[in-house]
This record gives structure tokens, sequence and C-alpha cells, in this order.
């Protein structure tokens, strides 16, 4: 018998994660946007990462379509980005005020990010409501900072030793 959703809903939020958003472009749609927080490395060798986006997400169409795509991991100024991001902002309103520039495989890579990673597309896999999106990566950045958290339905800081 499976769990309930707000259940599975109540036990999820008690894993902290990183904040990413995760970007694609094509000529047709233009660029595109979304905040996830289920990412995670898959292999070093080749180099490969995973992020999970909803089956109904225009940024997942288009990472779908081109094969190319960014996850920009936020770091803990960024709270504003990721809100900015998520929601039912349109994707004129994600890119507005956000320093951005089209990274070496095309897609946007958020300038200010803690880090960016540009990926290939390998293989995607139905989950449930859910894309399963791995990527090999081809390109990355990186900057110095701290990571944007997410825990309990809230955003949280590292703590200083």
């Amino acid at each position: 018998m499976a769990v309930s959703e707000q259940d599975f809903k109540n036990t999820l939020r008690l894993w902290a994660s990183g904040v990413t958003v995760v970007t694609a472009k094509s000529e047709q749609e233009g660029v595109k946007g979304m905040t996830a927080t289920s990412f995670s490395s898959v292999s070093l060798e080749p180099p490969q990462i995973l992020v999970c986006i909803h089956e109904k997400a225009d940024t997942g169409k288009v990472i779908l379509e081109q094969n190319k795509f960014a996850v920009n991991i936020l770091n803990s100024e960024q709270q504003d980005v990721s809100n900015q991001f998520a929601g039912a902002n349109s994707q004129e309103e994600r890119f507005a005020n956000v320093d951005w520039e089209e990274g070496k495989t095309g897609s946007p890579v958020l300038k200010n990010s803690l880090a960016s990673l540009e990926c290939t597309l390998v293989q995607q896999v139905k989950a449930g409501t859910h894309w399963i999106v791995i990527g090999q990566v081809e390109s990355v950045t990186q900057n110095q900072g701290a990571p944007l958290l997410y825990f309990d339905s809230a955003y949280r800081n590292l703590a200083e030793d």
C-alpha cells in the first residue's frame, strides 16, 4: 500500500538539499528556466548528473528537444533568484534582472551562481509525473560562496564552525 501524497510530502521536506535553477534555450522557444532541488551526481567517468523535471514544465520540453541544458547551483545570496524561477512567473519574469550569459553549449548560465554545469542530454526516463534527465557534463564554472539550502519548507544557511 502506497503512502498518502501528504505523508510523502511531509517526509521529503525533511531532506535538506541545495537549490538549483535548470536552464535551456532554443531558437523557437527562447530561454527557459526553473527552480529544482531534485539534482544529483550520477557518475565521475564520464561526468554525469541528473535532475528531475515535471512533465508539464516548459523548460523540460526545451531540454528534451535541444538535448542541452545547464544546472546552476545557487549561492546563499540568491534566494530571490530561486523564488523568481519558481511558481507561476512567466519565463520573461524569471530571467528579468538576472545576470546570465549563453554558455559554451548554448544554454543560459547564471553568472552569479555558486557553480554551473553545462550538459548534453544522455538519457531521459519517465517516472510518474516527472522526467529524470541525465546529462553528461561538458563544461563547468565555479565561484566562491556558500550554497543556498532548502529544508522543512524554508531556506537555510550553513552553520559556521
